[in-house]
């Protein structure tokens, strides 16, 4: 079959030749593998149900769900591999596994017919034996160049899952073809979805029909993680905690990154040590912006200069191994103080998130949450001067919008494998949506007055805030995953104060 994975380009002058006494020698005398099967991946045992969930959607329906194939970063170089978010949470499997690998759910024939369900099978690429040449030679798969692969067996011991080789895919695929209708993930690997759309030639659908059969399955999963599960929330609980350190770490080095120069870097840099270090990297790449640059929303280029008096916008977030990610906003002052005008502003965004987070509860409209924190800020902007109409007017998406200038994001997403979690549900799913206990979300209020804005008074020029904490949604309103990052603006100087005490000594 196709090899599922972008090919990197051919590099003739550095291709090394083996002789026949090196294939002879490299392969003997090793010790045996071990024959003591790996423990199951913890985030697998969670995984049957959400496949009983999905399996119940589609009777009778085949699913393929890739992982995905390798990306070239540069010349022969590739991206750090992360599965498809769907193959994750289906099979457990986060980090770097498994690239080339295709989970498909195969409807079970009996007589109850396709309501019986579905058999998984997990289609991956097994380790090579050592007599074989990519055990040495091959730089993506060999044993001797990215460590020792599962065997069929190992990787279903990980998973719990059925597990065949991939080799074998082809046929799975074309198993009953003219009376089987296919479902795939479209965006997860382009070489299997031409595989299956190859297949289904056998049959009469349309390509229309056939992409909205894959629509179909790819809103159903990504609504199959709205509410999130026992582990789920656990995880998402951890990759806080995690992130919570890896902000105090950053406190502690304010001092060095001020020094050295261009400590937009140096922050980023910290941060990503402990989530690299605590987990499997970073959920996103994180925004380390100081000063005006705070008032970039998706500032990424962190290359800046700390100054004492100025403030810090540090949105980051550690994504553990099972691929779960925080998503925490802080703003910081880098001297350990915040001004007059400086809390002026803080004390107005956080007076926005705790009206946001006072809404949240099971039964309330998603978009309730972001109501309650925009009319906070569309008020202080008026009592500010800085609204040419009325918070009602503003606040009227019709007639208004005026307060956008100044916070043009929504206030809360929903969060878990992906940062933007759940972002192919429906509009009446999400957006319009109720909230559900066990979702979790952000709540992300800020004000931004970037230094050209000349609507703004002076003092308020450069000035950007936004605070952002995790929730989950309990029976009976919230609970803060990220809290144990302080909020109200005493409660920052405090921590900040009593990290750079503990640093000094």
């Amino acid at each position: 079959m196709a090899v599922m994975t972008e090919q990197q380009p051919a590099s003739p002058s550095r291709r090394t030749p083996f002789s026949e006494a090196f294939k002879q020698f490299i392969c003997v005398d090793w010790e045996p593998y071990s024959d003591v099967m790996p423990d199951q991946l913890p985030a697998s045992k969670a995984a049957p149900a959400r496949r009983q969930a999905i399996s119940a959607q589609f009777p009778g329906d085949r699913l393929v769900i890739p992982a995905g194939g390798l990306k070239v970063r540069s010349n022969d170089t590739d991206y750090r591999f992360r599965p498809h978010s769907a193959f994750a949470h289906l099979t457990g499997l986060g980090t770097d596994r498994e690239p080339e690998s295709v989970l498909v759910l195969e409807p079970v024939d009996t007589e109850n017919g396709p309501s019986a369900g579905h058999e998984a099978t997990l289609y991956f690429k097994p380790r090579a034996p050592r007599t074989d040449e990519e055990f040495y030679a091959n730089a993506r798969y060999g044993e001797m160049w990215v460590g020792q692969r599962e065997s069929l067996e190992e990787m279903s011991a990980l998973t719990g899952l059925r597990c065949a080789p991939i080799d074998d895919l082809a046929d799975a695929l074309a198993k009953n073809a003219e009376s089987t209708r296919i479902r795939v993930v479209r965006d997860a690997d382009a070489e299997v979805t031409a595989q299956v759309d190859q297949v289904r030639s056998a049959r009469t659908s349309s390509e229309v029909e056939t992409t909205e059969l894959d629509e179909q399955l790819a809103v159903a999963l990504s609504e199959l993680r709205l509410v999130k599960d026992e582990f789920e929330i656990e995880q998402m609980q951890q990759a806080c905690d995690r992130t919570a350190e890896g902000f105090a770490a950053v406190v502690a080095d304010l001092p060095e990154a001020v020094r050295r120069g261009r400590g937009e870097r140096w922050v980023e840099g910290i941060f990503g040590l402990y989530a690299r270090h605590a987990g499997n990297a970073v959920g996103y790449d994180t925004i380390a912006a100081s000063g005006d640059h705070a008032n970039t929303l998706h500032w990424i280029r962190n290359d800046g200069d700390l100054r004492d008096g100025d403030l810090l916008l540090l949105d980051a977030g550690v994504e553990l191994d099972s691929l779960y990610t925080a998503d925490i906003t802080r703003t910081l002052p880098v001297s350990g103080r915040f001004s007059p005008a400086q809390r002026k502003v803080y004390d107005a965004v956080l007076e926005a998130q705790d009206a946001a987070l006072a809404a949240i509860r099971p039964g309330v409209k998603f978009s309730e949450v972001h109501k309650a924190a925009i009319t906070v800020i569309a008020n202080r902007l008026h009592e500010w001067g800085l609204l040419p109409v009325t918070p009602a007017v503003s606040l009227d998406p019709e007639t208004g919008g005026h307060h956008r200038r100044w916070m043009v994001h929504g206030t809360s997403h929903h969060l878990g494998i992906d940062v933007h979690d759940c972002a192919q549900a429906r509009l009446e799913h999400y957006r319009e949506g109720e909230l559900k206990e066990g979702m979790v979300i952000t709540v992300e209020p800020g004000i931004y007055f970037k230094a050209t804005d000349l609507l703004v008074p002076e003092e308020l020029r450069g000035i950007g805030i936004r605070i952002e904490d995790d929730i989950v949604v309990t029976a009976d309103g919230y609970r803060i995953l990220s809290d144990a990052l302080p909020r109200e603006a005493d409660g920052v100087e405090a921590w900040m104060a009593d990290i750079l005490d503990r640093k000094e000594k």
